[in-house]
């Protein structure tokens, strides 16, 4: 008997496929080997074990005791390989590109678009996190995250530049303003009721100032915490908004809102960042479809 408890693989293939198959013959066929081959091999495995492992029967083959352990422990094995093998040659799945921008941008600009990102995308898992602020430490985890942000950028981190900022005001049909709007000055605005966003509280100064005209002047009424809600606050027809183009480009085309004098660069940008890392092309496609969406 050998001194290595583990017999020889080609042995233990060899038995394993008589074993299953049922006789010398078939086993060689499926191993493409001769017949003689593998009753040199299942003799080599008896000597090894110095156990009997087939009886004849007839003009078949028959497992004794000891076969019939030897060949579900084979089986299990060589059955467990084989599932190992086909995972290692199996490619690996890659990990959720995980995104981040601003809940205002996500529910209505990003979410009536991921259809069309998935599609430019196939086969990737995206994952998008709600996130205000710009350039924070929560959105340095992401793989990448979506902004409105003026220069100059901060270091560490890769900024793409997707479109010019534009924002402008809007305001309901249904609203008073919308009639008194049309067909005069900016300046007439300075006599309405405004509504206005803590999450971007020097909006509606900087328009003004964009206008020649004195922020303080201006008639804040109804706050929002989040832009979001500021906008559908606009569409409930509860008073003028000032907005980023894109995020009531549908409710333009809609006839929802109304811009009396249309948009205006800020100086601002959308842009896609990512902190300096390697090279990740699902970020790079992903900016060129955000680029193309917002021209």
């Amino acid at each position: 008997m050998s001194t290595s408890l583990l017999p020889p693989l080609n042995a233990l293939r060899a038995f394993e496929a008589t074993a299953r198959l049922g006789g010398v013959g078939r086993a060689a066929q499926a191993l493409h080997v001769t017949h003689g081959a593998i009753s040199r091999q299942l003799k080599l495995l008896e000597d090894h074990l110095g156990l009997a492992l087939f009886q004849r029967a007839g003009r078949g083959l028959r497992l004794t005791a000891a076969g019939t352990r030897l060949q579900e422990a084979c089986s299990e094995a060589f059955s467990g390989i084989e599932d190992c093998v086909r995972a290692l040659q199996r490619p690996a799945a890659s990990p959720a590109l995980v995104l981040g921008c601003s809940g205002s941008v996500l529910a209505r600009w990003m979410i009536p678009r991921l259809p069309a990102l998935q599609a430019a995308l196939p086969g990737v898992h995206l994952q998008w996190s709600a996130l205000d602020g710009s350039f924070t430490e929560t959105q340095a985890t992401l793989d990448a995250v979506l902004l409105l942000a003026q220069g100059p950028w901060p270091r560490g981190w890769q900024v793409r530049e997707l479109a010019p900022e534009r924002v402008g005001v809007v305001v309901a049909p249904s609203h008073p303003a919308a009639h008194r709007l049309r067909h005069v000055p900016p300046s007439t605005l300075l006599q309405e009721t405004l509504l206005h966003t803590s999450s971007r509280p020097q909006a509606w100064p900087a328009w003004a100032q964009a206008h020649d005209l004195d922020p303080a002047q201006l008639q804040l009424g109804t706050g929002f915490e989040h832009l979001y809600y500021l906008l559908e606050a606009a569409v409930a027809g509860l008073g003028p908004a000032i907005a980023p183009e894109p995020l009531v480009a549908e409710d333009l085309a809609a006839g929802r809102l109304v811009a009396p004098w249309g948009f205006a660069a800020t100086g601002g940008f959308w842009v896609l960042a990512r902190l300096d890392g390697p090279v990740d092309a699902r970020v790079d496609v992903l900016a060129d479809w955000a680029a193309a969406q917002l021209q």
